[in-house]
C-alpha cells in the first residue's frame, strides 16, 4: 500500500513539474509578445512622423527625390505588414532611407538650420532611443524564451504544445555594413 502512494506522490511530481514548464513557456512567450508590441508602438509613432519629415525636405531638396521616395515605400511596407518580420524589415528600410534623408540635410545649410526639420530630427532621436531600448527588451526576453524552448526538458513540452522559434530583432547585412563604415570626416 505505501508502494502505491509513492508512485502516486512521484506522477503528481513529475506532472506539477510540466505543469510549471508550460507555465513558464507560456509566460516567456507573453512577455515576448508584450515587447514585440511595444516596439511597434514606437514604431508607429516613428512611422507618422515621416510625412512631415518628407515634405519638409521636399521643399529644399526637389532633386532628392529617391531617397524620399525610399522612405515613404518603407512607411507603406510597415502599413502593409502582415507578419511582426514584414514589420521588422520595413522598420530596418526606413533605417536606411532616414541615414539618407539626413545625409541630404547636410548638403543644405538652410534645411539643416529649419526649426521644424531640427524638430522631427529631435523627435526621431528621441524616437530612436526609445525603439532602441524596446528592441533589447524584446531580444532579450526571446533570447530567454528560445532558450528554455530548446533545453531539456522544457523542449518536449515545446514541441508537443508548438511553441515555435521566435526571431530576434535584428540588423541585416547592409545595416551592419553601415555600422562598420569609417565615418567620413571634413574639416
Amino acid at each position: 500500500m505505501i508502494g502505491f502512494w509513492i508512485i502516486i506522490a512521484i506522477l503528481l511530481a513529475i506532472l506539477l513539474y510540466f505543469i510549471y514548464i508550460y507555465n513558464r513557456l507560456v509566460s516567456l512567450q507573453n512577455a515576448s509578445r508584450a515587447s514585440w508590441s511595444d516596439i511597434e508602438v514606437q514604431l508607429k509613432k516613428r512611422f507618422n512622423l515621416i510625412p512631415n519629415l518628407v515634405n519638409v525636405v521636399k521643399g529644399y531638396a526637389k532633386h532628392e527625390s529617391e531617397t524620399l521616395e525610399k522612405v515613404i515605400q518603407a512607411r507603406n511596407m510597415f502599413s502593409n505588414a502582415k507578419t511582426d518580420t514584414e514589420k521588422m524589415e520595413a522598420a530596418k528600410m526606413l533605417n536606411l532611407g532616414l541615414n539618407g534623408i539626413f545625409a541630404i540635410a547636410e548638403n543644405y545649410p538652410n534645411l539643416k538650420a529649419d526649426t521644424q526639420f531640427l524638430n522631427l530630427q529631435q523627435e526621431l532621436s528621441s524616437l530612436e532611443n526609445d525603439i532602441e531600448n524596446a528592441r533589447r527588451y524584446y531580444n532579450a526576453v526571446v533570447r530567454d524564451y528560445n532558450t528554455r524552448r530548446e533545453s531539456f526538458p522544457d523542449v518536449i513540452i515545446a514541441k508537443k504544445y508548438g511553441f515555435n522559434f521566435l526571431p530576434y530583432f535584428e540588423l541585416d547585412d547592409e545595416q551592419r555594413e553601415e555600422v562598420y563604415k569609417t565615418p567620413k570626416v571634413e574639416l
